[in-house]
């Protein structure tokens, strides 16, 4: 296993959505995740992490130890039972080897195997059971800074699926759809990376250099047409000096401020120049932490 990282990070990720949306909620008709309360958007840890997956599985995936477990359309048992088959060791229905060094290392061939696996951790505890990991790497919901206004816009296709449908329309052959959008929307998300629990998973530097680089770039290979414009618009990253960290993470966060410099707060802004972020790292070298500005 490579060596894990030594320090502890908490970081603030800015990004926005014009004209599109995105993350809907399947429950209401596939909507932009919306606070009831605030009017504000949301967008689901479980939504940025499978970003990171796809992009992870883009980029790495001739590399040896970056298969992503949580693939789309992927059979969990399966992936599972690569570790039992890989150390040659025999599985039993729902249980670990009662060998304990046998169940560490199926959990530790997760580990090493896939990224997302020694990064977010997983519940590997299914009908052939690889274990469970808590990951080192979190991430709280997005939340937008201003309410949004979410539209739902009628579109119509060219065509129709059947020859019924085009009998009963005399030839016309359309088709009438409905879309869901945000005008505009800038979201905001914590993520939290653990050093303590990367000595678990063995998640290393390399991993967190490809984590940064997930985030900068993994919306301009997420493209599609309810997606509009989606744009990673600022990462900013507090590394502390130790793996146990210097300052609480809540204080850290509250040094990035984003303020509206047109338009009114609390009504929808239109673009991300409409705002202005401000990271404040006064005396904050002096505390054992240290600001890197990745975007």
């Amino acid at each position: 296993m490579t060596t894990a990282i030594q320090n502890r990070y908490e970081f603030v990720y800015l990004f926005d959505v014009t004209n599109g949306n995105p993350n809907g909620d399947p429950d209401a008709g596939n909507m932009p995740r919306l606070d009831p309360e605030s009017s504000k958007g949301l967008v689901t840890d479980v939504c940025l992490k499978r970003k990171i997956r796809n992009f992870i599985e883009m980029t790495e995936s001739e590399q040896a130890g970056f298969d992503i477990y949580v693939k789309e359309k992927s059979i969990l048992n399966l992936q599972n039972k690569r570790a039992y088959d890989a150390l040659e060791i025999k599985s039993e229905s729902k249980k670990l080897p009662k060998d304990e060094a046998k169940a560490r290392e199926v959990t530790a061939w997760m580990c090493k195997n896939f990224f997302d696996v020694r990064t977010f951790g997983a519940v590997m505890t299914t009908e052939v059971n690889s274990g469970q990991v808590r990951g080192p790497v979190q991430f709280a919901f997005g939340k937008s800074i201003d309410p949004i206004v979410p539209l739902e816009v009628s579109i119509t296709r060219m065509a129709v699926t059947s020859e019924k449908e085009s009998e009963a329309q005399g030839g016309g052959n359309r088709t009438m759809g409905r879309k869901h959008i945000v005008p505009y929307g800038l979201y905001r998300a914590h993520g939290f990376v653990s050093a303590k629990l990367a000595e678990k998973t063995g998640f290393s530097d390399a991993d967190l250099d490809k984590l940064w680089r997930s985030l900068a770039m993994m919306f301009d290979h997420d493209r599609s047409a309810a997606r509009g414009e989606m744009a990673a618009r600022k990462l900013v990253v507090f590394k502390h000096n130790d793996a146990l960290g210097n300052a609480p993470a809540h204080m850290l966060f509250e040094r990035v401020t984003v303020d509206r410099v047109n338009g009114e707060s609390g009504s929808p802004a239109a673009q991300f120049s409409d705002y202005k972020v401000h990271v404040n790292s006064n005396g904050l070298s002096e505390m054992g932490v240290a600001v890197i500005e990745k975007l």
